[in-house]
């Protein structure tokens, strides 16, 4: 893929991110439960099993689900490549980009955790952790800035994501990230110049323009969930 360059003028300090890798993976995984129906026999047992919240159609509830898992999955190289871009363009890349790479080496290096699992089942696993990093990071950012790095919010996805993965394993991949955002972020200091301009653009102008040419980063992913008080 190819990567805009930051907006100060240096050299990326990084190789290009695979994500054609990842992508690549995905279809691969996608075909093979094609053939196996893998994925679909776990989600009929869980749609049974899921909080009231979680409001799915009466019928093809199983189908709804696999949809929802499959975007979900297939959301997280867009999302890596939108944030890329938008970072680069504001030179505040360099800070950005290990919590990026930690979401890609979910998928390309997973955790010992996932390696039980197969296919889109595990990649439902490695899904929720880049996800949730990037949730965390977008928490942590508006705690210290009033702003997201990125405009997407990602909460209402995870929480169905952490029901069909299910506890106390979901609650194992929380602590993972957590773990890495608190060690990366703890790290790296955003108080540059670029990310000061950074953040007073878009508190002055908001996220309209990286909306109309990032779609990814509004897209709704939820099945229908309905908290009542």
């Amino acid at each position: 893929m190819n990567h805009t360059q930051p907006g100060e003028g240096h050299p990326s300090t990084m190789c290009l991110r695979p994500l054609d890798r990842i992508e690549a993976l995905i279809q691969k995984a996608k075909k093979r439960d094609l053939e196996t129906g893998q994925l679909n026999r776990i989600l009929e047992q869980r749609a049974r099993h899921l909080h009231s919240a979680i409001k799915l159609p009466r019928e093809q509830a199983a189908a709804a689900l696999r949809d929802f898992v499959v975007r979900y999955i297939e959301h997280v190289p867009d999302f890596i490549q939108a944030i890329d871009d938008i970072t680069r363009e504001a030179g505040i890349d360099d800070r950005v980009e290990p919590l990026l790479n930690i979401a890609c080496d979910y998928f390309l290096s997973p955790p010992e955790l996932v390696s039980s699992h197969s296919q889109l089942v595990a990649m439902l696993d490695e899904s929720y952790l880049a996800h949730r990093l990037l949730e965390e990071v977008n928490d942590r950012f508006i705690a210290y800035c009033g702003i997201p790095l990125a405009p997407m919010d990602l909460t209402r996805a995870n929480v169905i994501a952490h029901e069909l993965i299910g506890e106390p394993f979901a609650n194992e991949l929380d602590q993972a990230v957590l773990f890495s955002a608190e060690l990366l972020l703890n790290e790296y200091s955003f108080n540059s110049k670029n990310f000061q301009r950074y953040v007073a653009q878009h508190r002055d102008r908001g996220w309209s323009e990286e909306l109309r040419r990032w779609p990814c980063l509004a897209a709704d992913l939820a099945i229908d969930l309905r908290f009542s008080s």
